[in-house]
């Protein structure tokens, strides 16, 4: 099969990408967030597939200017049907992602006051879940999300490393002085 998945359209066995964060491989509920939110992407690469398949089924008569890369005569045919394939074989897979998904709900035996919708009016922080407020030092940091913390820590690690190459070449400068 195509992109990695086995027979039912479900990702292989291949160890995790490289690009994810460790955050997401530390536990199996992790793993599992991590997961539906593949799920999420595979859905909207379902929707494009069934765009997709939509403008090959019509007329090539009815092709405006803008579709231009669609192919004429046998080949829209061969073209629908590999469309066809691939959005069966992930709409598969989205299928066994949820259900494993629900089935790892059910097993953690996750309470359902935990998964209950918020209470009327209620407004989340604006980048998403926060951090408990404070710091080591016991300073207050507001109701940050965790994104602005994420924003806030990347912003002090290009500070250090902009101070260190500064830094660096200050010691240069000096070397070479003292050289002539």
């Amino acid at each position: 099969m195509e992109n990695g998945s086995n027979s039912n359209g479900a990702p292989m066995d291949q160890g995790p990408p490289e690009d994810i964060e460790p955050i997401w491989m530390s536990s199996r509920t992790a793993r599992q967030i991590y997961a539906l939110g593949e799920v999420e992407k595979d859905i909207t690469r379902l929707l494009s597939l069934a765009a997709s398949s939509i403008a090959l089924l019509s007329l090539p008569q009815t092709d405006g200017p803008e579709d231009e890369d669609l192919p004429k005569g046998a080949e829209r045919s061969e073209k629908f049907v590999d469309v066809a394939n691939e959005y069966f074989e992930r709409l598969d897979g989205i299928h066994i992602a949820i259900r494993s998904s629900l089935a790892h709900i059910r097993q953690s035996r996750i309470a359902p006051s935990a998964i209950n919708a918020p209470p009327p009016g209620f407004i989340p922080p604006s980048l998403g879940v926060g951090l408990p407020s404070g710091d080591a030092q016991g300073i207050a940091r507001g109701n940050r999300g965790l994104q602005e913390e994420r924003i806030e820590r990347d912003a002090w690690k290009g500070i250090l490393d902009a101070l260190t190459r500064i830094k660096e070449a200050r010691d240069k400068e000096k070397a070479d002085a003292m050289e002539s």
